[in-house]
């Protein structure tokens, strides 16, 4: 059946969970995303992206692009890059407006606490000496890799995975060139899923990245992650993990509610949300991996008005999906919300957590 989005005022409710449309309010002052050209570089390998086209085809038929959510997509679905088999060839499009607006959020919010010890044991792998090669799994518009190469040492190879050959087309153009001491950064991309990665996929490889990805696996699916880093002896920084706890400032008698509406929706589908990282932590403790878990709380203030407002509107509409009762009551909450968040009289603290697995190496890694 046909899915269609209609445009309706800012204050009510999405019929999809994620953060919808930006305003134009909302977009000035937002730098604009790189117009997808092919880059003329050696280092990178970029697949062809086709036209940016508002529609998204699925088995359920075509799908309107949310410019902050993805597409609309099966009743009860998550607007989120899918990871599993039984969906079409044609993946949805987390669409890069949404990448972007959080991108700031999201390099702020990440434990630097984790990179000493990162350093540290990257020093010491084997094969060292040759440069370092990067898997960051489910990478979106890259920015794990804008925000994590300056801050390392040595050369780089980056090996840039997602289901999306859209998003890829954006990693690859906008991957840093440099590391933190000048050193060489090269690129390349892997349309793929994260359930088929395996040991031999990271063969050779020096560590495994991935951003706000944990959330939105299942435990099969993290333990297939956890193997496939032990097996390559390859440490892994995993980062922005929902940690389902929200702090709004001031309080409203209805956060707790919304709070435990949308957890309860992050976990259907068999998804962990925001008991991925005690999973994660778990799955890669069995396997001898040594563990640091650190926050990694988004602090938005009058600043990150837009982010809020995008966060606020996916926040409630996921809720009210997940409890339709809510609706009437969660409609007036979101405007009196954004109305605050407008004036600048909001303050939203969105935990998340940063895990550090510190595998032992093995001959093969490098």
């Amino acid at each position: 059946m046909s899915q269609t989005t209609t445009t309706t005022q800012s204050g009510g409710i999405p019929a999809q969970p994620g953060p919808r449309d930006l305003t134009g309010a909302e977009r000035e002052g937002t730098p604009t995303m790189p117009e997808p050209t092919t880059p003329t570089t050696a280092d990178s390998t970029v697949p062809e992206p086709g036209a940016a086209t508002a529609a998204v085809e699925t088995d359920a038929g075509p799908a309107v692009v949310i410019a902050g959510a993805g597409p609309v997509a099966r009743p009860g679905e998550r607007a989120t890059v899918r990871l599993r088999e039984d969906v079409s060839d044609e993946p949805p499009r987390y669409a890069p407006e949404w990448l972007q607006l959080r991108e700031e959020a999201d390099a702020a919010a990440r434990a630097l606490d984790l990179l000493d010890p990162l350093r540290i044991r990257l020093a010491n792998l084997p094969g060292r000496c040759g440069g370092l090669v990067v898997h960051d799994v489910g990478c979106g518009t890259g920015s794990m890799g804008r925000w994590l190469a300056p801050r390392l040492d040595g050369a780089q190879h980056w090996v840039l995975h997602d289901r999306d050959p859209y998003l890829l087309h954006f990693a690859a153009v906008a991957s840093p060139r440099a590391a933190g001491d000048g050193s060489r950064v090269s690129v390349e991309t892997r349309r793929g899923d994260v359930a088929r990665l395996t040991r031999d996929a990271l063969a050779g490889a020096s560590l495994v990245t991935a951003s706000a990805l944990l959330d939105v696996l299942t435990r099969e699916e993290v333990e297939t992650l956890a193997d496939a880093c032990v097996g390559a002896g390859c440490p892994a920084l995993l980062t922005l993990s929902v940690a389902g706890r929200v702090e709004l400032t001031p309080s409203d008698p209805l956060d707790t509610e919304i709070a435990e509406a949308f957890n309860a929706h992050q976990r259907r589908g068999g998804m962990l949300g925001p008991d991925a990282i005690t999973v994660a932590a778990e799955a890669f403790s069995e396997r001898g991996a040594t563990v640091k878990v650190h926050p990694s709380p988004w602090r938005l203030g009058p600043e990150e008005a837009a982010l809020t407002a995008q966060w606020l509107r996916g926040w409630v509409g996921a809720a009210v999906e997940q409890r339709p009762e809510l609706r009437e009551r969660a409609d007036r909450y979101l405007q009196d919300r954004l109305a605050a968040c407008e004036a600048g009289e909001l303050d939203v603290v969105v935990h998340h957590s940063d895990l550090l697995a510190l595998v032992r190496p093995t001959g093969g890694a490098s």
